[in-house]
C-alpha cells in the first residue's frame, strides 16, 4: 500500500511537468489477455508468477531482496504490486530488474517500478540501446510502439551470472526476436529437491518484412539460427517463458490449484514449440 501512495504522490507532483517523459505508444488493439488480471502463485521454491493472464512476470524472493523479471504493459504497475502483496511480499523489496526482451509488452512498467524501488536494471547489452530510447530504435516495432525509456545500470552478455541472496541466474543470449532478447536458467530449492528452471524467450518472428529487407539488423538470419540451435541443446527440469500462452500456463495451472512444480516439466511441449518456430524461420528465409 505504501508504494501505491508513493506512486500517486509521484503522479501528482509531476502532473504539470510531464514534458520530460516520453509519450508511451501502445497499440490500441493489444490482446485483452495482456491486461487481464491473473491470481499470482508459487511456481517452485522461491520463484513466483506475478504477471497478467498472458504477459508473464516472475518474482524471485531472496533474503537480500527480490528479483523481478519483466513488467508487462505500462498500466501494469498496480497489478504487479497487488500480485506481489497477495503473496505476502513487497514491491519495495525489489533489488534487481531483468527483462527477456526490450519490447513494450515486457518493458512497459519498468521505468516506474525502477523509480519506485530503486532497483538496479540489468539487461543484455544488445538491447540496452533500444531500452534507453523506449523502443524507438527496435528493428521491428520501432516507430509504432514506445515505452518510457530505461537506462541500464549493468550490461550483461551471454553466460553472465546475476546473483542475489543465494539465487544465481545465468543469462543466455538468444537474439532474433530482439537483438538482445535472452533467457534465464537457474536452480531453485524446494525442501530436499532442486529444480533447474528455464525462463525462455521463445524466438518468435515479429517482422512482416523479408529478412533481407531489414537493413538495421543484418545479422538477423544468423541470430535466429543460433538461438534455435542453442535452445534445442538446453537441459532443464521446469520451463516457463515470456508469454503464458507459450508454455500453456492455463492448461497446467488453474487459479486455486495446489502447489505443484512438476506441472511445468513439459519437455515435449518445449520441443514442439521450438520445432514450430524453426519451421516458421525456414519459411521466412525462403521468402523472395
Amino acid at each position: 500500500m505504501l508504494l501505491k501512495t508513493l506512486l500517486l504522490a509521484f503522479i501528482l507532483a509531476f502532473a504539470g511537468t510531464l514534458s520530460f517523459a516520453q509519450h508511451v505508444t501502445e497499440p490500441a488493439n493489444t490482446p485483452k489477455e495482456w491486461s487481464k488480471p491473473y491470481p499470482p502463485f508459487r511456481i517452485a521454491g522461491n520463484l513466483y508468477y506475478v504477471g497478467t493472464y498472458d504477459l508473464a512476470c516472475y518474482l524471485l524472493v531472496t533474503p537480500k531482496g527480490n528479483i523481478l523479471i519483466n513488467t508487462g504493459l505500462a498500466a501494469s504497475v498496480e497489478e504487479i504490486e497487488s500480485n506481489i502483496e497477495a503473496l505476502g511480499f513487497n514491491l519495495a523489496d525489489t533489488r534487481i530488474l531483468l527483462t527477456t526482451q526490450a519490447h513494450y509488452d515486457h518493458m512497459g512498467a519498468m521505468a516506474v517500478i525502477k523509480r519506485l524501488t530503486g532497483a538496479k536494471m540489468m539487461v543484455d547489452k544488445k538491447d540496452a540501446g533500444v531500452m534507453a530510447d523506449g523502443g524507438k530504435s527496435d528493428y521491428a516495432l520501432g516507430g509504432d510502439t514506445s515505452y518510457e525509456p530505461v537506462k541500464a545500470d549493468k550490461l550483461l552478455q551471454d553466460r553472465d551470472v546475476i546473483s542475489l541472496g543465494g539465487t544465481r541466474l545465468t543469462l543466455l543470449h538468444h537474439p532474433g526476436h530482439t537483438k538482445g532478447s535472452c533467457s534465464f536458467i537457474f536452480e531453485v530449492k524446494d525442501g530436499a529437491k532442486t529444480y533447474k528452471v528455464l525462463i525462455a524467450n521463445m524466438p518468435t518472428i515479429v517482422t512482416n518484412e523479408k529478412f533481407n529487407e531489414i537493413t538495421t539488423y543484418p545479422e538477423i538470419v544468423k541470430d535466429y539460427a543460433y538461438t534455435l540451435a542453442a535452445m534445442k541443446k538446453l537441459s532443464f527440469d521446469l520451463w516457463l517463458s515470456s508469454h503464458a500462452s507459450q508454455f500453456l500456463l492455463h492448461e497446467k495451472h488453474k487459479p486455486g490449484d495446489r502447489y505443484n512444480p512438476s506441472a511445468f516439466t513439459d519437455q515435449k511441449g518445449y520441443n514442439a514449440i521450438l520445432a514450430s518456430l524453426e519451421e516458421q524461420y525456414r519459411k521466412k528465409i525462403a521468402e523472395k
